[in-house]
């Protein structure tokens, strides 16, 4: 169910709040407005187009009715749970005074009761819920209990009163304590810096990593590829440009550090000789099973690890820090990095092991058309067990990527090449490529990472073994 709010004009007005269009997610950028105040729009209508840390999403209106008010401009971030537009749901009928101007009644609220926690707002369907940041406002002439009981409630909101001095919990938001607990830091000890002395994500990553010390650097190949930020202002002089950090390439670096500093990595390479491989591609284009899907090396590679992880289940696996234990995945959620306008996104394919070659075929092809027009959902990236990275594509050799959070090993496609190679005892010119595994050293050993990266690397040798090993 949508999140809305009624005015005292509740017959004639009504409030589209932003939505949580993701698990977690705390704020959006409005993108792109598709109307205009006086428009007229219809139940399910996409009036927006926003940005969040995961995806960009359009979100419809769930009511009939004329554009009233647009209550923020495009390119602005709106906390979840702020209004963001206004629409008359009947026209005509009376003062079309802004809707901001009649603020909706307070439900009386007895003397002895305390205000009200903060609940959950329902939002779209399938969008998940969000924290409501709505807050009960002070009213004239209120018994002198509740607003003793406010002030202590307040009290302990700024670190002061009996509750904080009990519980000392410091102010962060939900996805921020997420982040500290998976880097491990306490955030007793964290110096907040936002407002209100609330901990940021920036926060806590300064306390993960100690100055003046350099991070390592580690490469993620894919996002060689030139990133656009269309949405966020750059700022230009005759030296350099400035652009603000947001969105999904926000959400990325966050990541990207998250797990370089939790996960132990570790990447071992293989150089294999794929000739017989690129022969297949080459064979299955002209199959008539294959027609009307895209055949290409990177889905031999996907089926190949697929039978893979088949043959060393326990790779395909994730670390439960807040539980000490190993989560074994029964099924395998395949993600496929991808270089957007917005940045490297990974969708997954759902449940990859159980689709044959021309489903798979026609999953990728899917996943890829779907990440290029920027249209891929937040629902489509999330519950990954293990990812394939394709630096081929830039004629990159190879590279050590980085884990995505909660998977356990990601393999890295160098580009494929003629080279000369050792064949049947002769120097011959053979189609040769490299692979990089990067796994989770706390649950995979070198040995189950190497026989993983070695299944892979034979079958694409010998892809006759995607018959006799699946």
């Amino acid at each position: 169910m949508t999140t809305m709010t009624d005015t005292s004009n509740a017959a004639r007005f009504r409030e589209f709040k932003m939505p949580d269009v993701g698990e977690g997610l705390t704020e959006a950028e409005i993108l792109k407005w598709f109307v205009k105040p006086g428009d007229t729009v219809t139940d399910g209508q996409v009036v927006c187009e926003v940005e969040t840390a995961k995806a960009a999403v359009e979100l419809p209106i769930p009511f009939d009715g004329v554009v009233h008010e647009l209550r923020f401009p495009e390119g602005t971030t709106v906390d979840v749970g702020q209004v963001i537009i206004a629409v008359d749901v009947a026209p005509g009928s009376g003062d079309d005074a802004p809707v901001a101007a009649a603020p909706a009644p307070e439900p009386v609220v007895a003397p002895s009761e305390p205000e009200e926690p903060k609940g959950r707002t329902p939002v779209l369907v399938g969008y998940g819920v969000a924290e409501s940041s709505t807050k009960r406002r002070a009213r004239k002439g209120t018994e002198a209990a509740p607003a003793a009981a406010s002030a202590a409630i307040q009290g302990e909101m700024n670190g002061h009163g009996p509750a904080a001095v009990a519980e000392a919990r410091p102010l962060a938001k939900p996805p921020v304590r997420k982040l500290a607990k998976d880097l491990g830091i306490d955030l007793a000890t964290v110096t907040p810096t936002g407002d209100g002395g609330v901990i940021t994500r920036e926060d806590v990553h300064a306390a993960a990593t100690p100055a003046p010390a350099p991070a390592p650097v580690r490469t993620e190949a894919p996002v060689a590829a030139p990133i656009a930020a269309p949405a966020a202002p750059a700022s230009v002089t005759a030296r350099e440009t400035r652009i603000p950090v947001k969105g999904v390439r926000k959400a990325i670096a966050q990541a990207m550090v998250g797990s370089a500093f939790t996960a132990p990595h570790v990447t071992e390479f293989v150089t294999v000789d794929v000739t017989r491989t690129m022969k297949l591609v080459a064979e299955l284009k002209e199959d008539k099973d294959m027609a009307g899907v895209r055949v290409n090396p990177l889905l031999i590679i996907a089926k190949a690890l697929l039978v893979a992880i088949k043959r060393n289940p326990e790779v395909n696996a994730a670390w439960d820090e807040a539980n000490q234990e190993i989560v074994q995945k029964h099924y395998v959620n395949l993600g496929i990095a991808a270089a957007t306008p917005r940045g490297l996104i990974v969708p997954n394919i759902k449940d990859a092991h159980e689709q044959t070659l021309p489903q798979l075929a026609a999953s990728l092809g899917e996943l890829v058309s779907t990440a290029r027009e920027g249209k891929t959902s937040p629902a489509a990236m999330a519950g990954g067990t293990v990812t394939i990275t394709n630096v081929g594509v830039f004629g990159v050799d190879t590279g050590t990527p980085i884990l995505n959070p909660g998977e356990s090993a990601i393999l890295a496609v160098g580009a494929i090449k003629l080279q000369p190679w050792v064949h049947k005892g002769k120097v011959k010119p053979r189609q040769v490529t490299t692979l990089a595994l990067s796994f989770d050293h706390r649950l995979v050993d070198g040995e189950l990472g190497s026989k993983v990266l070695a299944d892979v690397a034979a079958i694409l040798e010998q892809p006759k073994r995607l018959i006799t090993w699946a």
